[in-house]
């Protein structure tokens, strides 16, 4: 063999695999790729969300959902769950795919009046997410819950929540999602003062 086709041989080999493995990659669909860390989620945000949740429960006072959503992902929208969804209207892109760092908008109802919010933390699959959030569990965050897409027509408006280790609980109303990428920047001065979400009657303020 000449040296020539030596070294070809030698080159040609490691050269097709590299390519192989980035086709691969490229083939991959976002929701197979996005994680907390590279996706849709600031890391010091996300930390601060948690860091503020610590305070107030070493401080016996209670944890609710809407500040942890809006630490963590940077949507700054205020008042009770249940109003996000309209709050974001012209101010936030809003859809129906779950994405990386969205946050998830229940609407209300006879059961959980004042909603709900969560922060998409992982796609899983078409149909299945995690997410981080406060206040499912009274007081309490939870993070990395799993999240399935129940609804008839696959359109994440209706989903159940793995509130308990390998068992899904009831079906809840979701409005959509809240992309964090403002058209606008909200300001206090246009907010409500805030009311607590999951609160039978809100006496504070966040």
């Amino acid at each position: 063999m000449s040296v020539k086709r030596q070294w070809s041989s030698k080159v040609g080999i490691p050269f097709l695999c590299v390519t192989l493995l980035m086709t691969a990659a490229c083939a991959r669909g976002p929701s197979e790729i996005q994680t907390i860390g590279q996706a849709g989620i600031n890391p010091d945000l996300h930390a601060m969300a948690i860091r503020e949740v610590r305070v107030l429960q070493s401080k016996g006072q209670r944890v609710w959902c809407v500040p942890f959503a809006r630490n963590a992902s940077g949507v700054q929208i205020r008042g009770n769950a249940n109003t996000w969804w309209a709050q974001a209207n012209g101010l936030y892109e809003r859809g129906k795919e779950p994405v990386v760092g969205s946050v998830m908008a229940f609407k209300g109802t006879s059961r959980n009046p004042m909603g709900h919010v969560a922060v998409v933390s992982e796609v899983v699959s078409p149909r299945e997410i995690k997410v981080d959030h406060a206040n499912w569990k009274r007081n309490k965050i939870s993070l990395g819950m799993s999240v399935q897409d129940v609804s008839p027509l696959n359109d994440w408006s209706d989903v159940r929540l793995e509130s308990q280790a390998g068992s899904y609980g009831s079906v809840y109303p979701i409005n959509g999602f809240i992309y964090p990428d403002a058209k606008s920047a909200p300001s206090n001065e246009m907010t409500q003062p805030p009311v607590f979400a999951f609160s039978a009657a809100p006496t504070q303020s966040n």
